[in-house]
């Protein structure tokens, strides 16, 4: 736990709520971090009643993270990033992976997690290639007028814009399809878009019945999360081109041309997708 103060409000520096959960707190916890307080951890020994392997979830995200900037830095020559619901800093951040691929990278990070502006701007402190932005990405318009997200996606260069495991936090499909299309309507030609989104295959089965009873669980916490269809997260890629494997469980995503280094057990209760697509 942080050895921030806390307040007798529950309040700590920067407006930060111990009382309540937090997204980017929750997901940091089950990542090992230490940036998280008692509400957080309640809510994540809710999350394991129902779904153990959630925390196999957050580390899949990583690994698929880590090897999705590799190859767009590495063998796609992409020197721009953006990391829209970037959570809290933990281990491979994104402008670690992109500027070990290549130190050219720019990175900009954008979140309104109040944990996560706290923690965030100190990446800025070291690394002038790396910027924070402190905005909600549910209003495009006001992200995209930012001063540092206009230069990053001026013409000339492809763009990479990462939104890992963010969309699902926005309750109405046909709100998070708008937002979506803005975001893609921005960007570059050749550009990329890598999304992970919580998924409810709707079939009935073992995984349909995990995320039902786990979304009871956790609504009074995060009433707007939303686990989608395959179709419905792969829409959100709007008119681009989505890269094979497609939008698959993240233990069966690899690289364009690439393979899954080990199959994955059978009956495994994955509910996280995910897929990149290129602006043509």
């Amino acid at each position: 736990m942080t050895d921030q103060p806390v307040y007798d409000s529950g309040l700590i520096a920067h407006g930060i709520d111990t009382t309540r959960p937090s997204v980017a707190r929750v997901y940091d916890y089950f990542l090992g971090g230490k940036d998280n307080y008692e509400s957080d951890r309640e809510l994540y020994r809710q999350i394991m009643k129902v779904a153990p392997e959630a925390p196999e979830w957050a580390r899949a995200n990583r690994r698929w993270l880590k090897e999705v900037v590799t190859w767009l830095a590495e063998d796609r020559g992409v020197r721009r990033f953006i990391d829209a619901g970037s959570g809290l800093p933990t281990v491979e951040n994104t402008h670690q992976i992109a500027q070990r691929a290549n130190p050219a990278c720019s990175v900009v990070y954008v979140d309104n997690d109040p944990s996560v502006v706290a923690h965030g701007r100190a990446l800025l402190l070291d690394n002038d290639r790396t910027q924070f932005v402190a905005a909600d990405l549910t209003e495009p318009d006001d992200v995209l007028a930012d001063q540092a997200i206009a230069d990053l996606l001026a013409p000339g260069e492809p763009v990479a814009l990462v939104m890992a495991l963010m969309l699902h936090h926005i309750a109405d499909y046909d709100e998070t399809l708008r937002i979506a299309e803005r975001y893609v309507d921005a960007l570059p030609p050749g550009s990329y878009l890598a999304i992970t989104h919580a998924c409810n295959p709707g079939d009935g089965g073992a995984v349909d019945v995990l995320v039902t009873e786990l979304m009871e669980k956790v609504k009074h916490a995060f009433p707007t999360l939303a686990f989608r269809s395959v179709a419905e997260i792969s829409s959100l890629f709007g008119g681009m081109e989505i890269l094979d494997p497609g939008v698959v469980r993240l233990v069966d995503w690899h690289v364009p041309g690439g393979r899954v280094d080990e199959e994955p057990e059978p009956g495994v209760r994955d509910a996280i997708y995910g897929g990149v697509a290129r602006k043509i």
